[in-house]
């Protein structure tokens, strides 16, 4: 029987969008469409409907489809090698690391596949560091609420939305989430067992909401104070997204370890853990690891990204935010959709005004039936993460259809 289903899989197949539900474990419900081809801001799916991407794989494909940098650097890199396992090093990983060390606090960088893995090792590594300096009581981790760190058992508890971790329990201990920006109880529940503070620079999937910045720099000093280990989630808001290459560094504020994911990448899977020398130390040959992180492929993309990032590249993306925040403005004025839009650089949210709640995907449905694909952030956020390059005639373009997608999500 096996043989036969094995010759049956050599007749040409032409995956339709209902072999997904037939074949794929059902932990997404993806749109009716499927992609097929991209180029810069613009895709196509099978039936060659093209369209304007605001979404960019969720902040991932930072500098557009089909890059050609990128497309001829993994070519280069695809002729010569594509693994070996970390019992031995390789060029682009070392270029990368050299790179990204140059270009921030860090001292050390260890490179794993994804968001979630890097926010993973940034915690263990807190936990390690605080057992190594102190004594195992000083545990506890604080996070903020309505925060995303990633899937993992371990990321998915720290992060502050309850609905992802449900029903998976029994989750790590000593895991407490507080108020988002609250001064106030942050000071109040801070004490010697809190080993280390993970926090968004914009909480992202949790509605768009950019840190307060007197709230950021409190929290630094308290950290600073209490010999605890402050993490900056840089996952989406990293690699340009805000308009510098991390958005720490619009406040001048440090911090002890950062990650880094999605746009990192291009479009490439790799993540990454930045972080100074005396926590780097703590992470001795076994006390953690990874098969893939540091691969040559995706080490070569990623470095090919980053050397893309110029100040030309950073401007251009104030220059986008001002377009869009524009725009929205615009139609907010003539269809009072909206009751706040906020966000930094190609980081924006617009949440909908309270008698639309809960209906942010049904409009970007509807705006991708219109030929825009837009992302959400929660049920009431409708979220904006285009290419950092993304042409403004594409801007343009795109608000007219969503313009359209609006028009028929009042009319409903």
């Amino acid at each position: 029987m096996r043989e036969m289903n094995l010759r049956r899989n050599k007749v040409f197949f032409q995956p339709k969008r209902e072999d997904f539900d037939k074949y794929i474990v059902p932990c997404f419900s993806p749109a009716p469409f499927i992609l097929v081809k991209g180029r810069g801001s613009r895709l196509w799916d099978q039936e060659n409907k093209e369209y304007i991407d605001f979404a960019s794989g969720i902040a991932v494909t930072s500098l557009g489809h089909s890059n050609v940098k990128l497309i001829n650097a993994l070519n280069t890199q695809l002729n010569k090698l594509w693994h070996v396992s970390n019992i031995y090093t390789n060029e682009p990983v070392l270029k990368l690391a050299k790179k990204l060390v140059e270009l921030t606090f860090a001292d050390k960088v260890f490179f794993c596949n994804s968001g979630a893995e890097a926010n993973e090792a940034a915690l263990k590594l807190a936990r390690k560091y605080a057992n190594e300096y102190y004594d195992k009581t000083k545990n506890e981790i604080i996070a903020f609420e309505n925060s995303f760190h990633g899937r993992t058992l371990f990321t998915v508890t720290v992060g502050g939305q309850s609905k992802y971790s449900d029903n998976f329990g029994p989750l790590p201990p000593a895991i407490t989430h507080l108020p988002y920006n609250d001064l106030k109880t942050f000071e109040q529940h801070i004490s010697s067992k809190t080993c280390a503070v993970i926090v968004e620079l914009i909480i992202g999937e949790g509605g768009v909401i950019p840190i307060d910045p007197f709230f950021l720099e409190q929290v630094r000093k308290i950290c600073t104070n209490y010999d605890i280990t402050l993490i900056f989630d840089e996952i989406q808001t990293g690699m340009g997204r805000t308009g510098y290459l991390y958005a720490y560094q619009e406040y001048n504020i440090v911090p002890d370890i950062l990650t880094s994911a999605k746009g990192l990448g291009g479009g490439f899977p790799i993540g990454a853990m930045l972080t100074k020398e005396k926590w780097a130390q703590i992470f001795q040959p076994g006390t953690h690891g990874t098969t893939f992180g540091g691969n040559l492929l995706a080490a070569t993309v990623a470095e090919t990204v980053l050397s893309q990032l110029d100040y030309e590249m950073l401007s251009g993306v104030l220059q986008r935010h001002d377009i869009i925040m524009n725009e929205l403005i615009k139609l907010n004025k003539k269809y009072n959709i909206f009751q706040i839009i906020r966000g930094k650089g190609l980081l924006i949210g617009a949440q909908l005004s309270s008698i639309y709640y809960g209906k942010a995907k049904k409009l970007t449905q509807l705006a991708s039936e219109e030929g825009l694909l837009i992302l959400i952030a929660g049920s009431n956020v409708v979220r904006f993460t285009p290419a950092l390059n993304i042409p403004l005639d594409d801007i343009y373009e795109g608000f007219q259809y969503f313009e359209q997608a609006i028009i028929r999500f009042k009319d409903k």
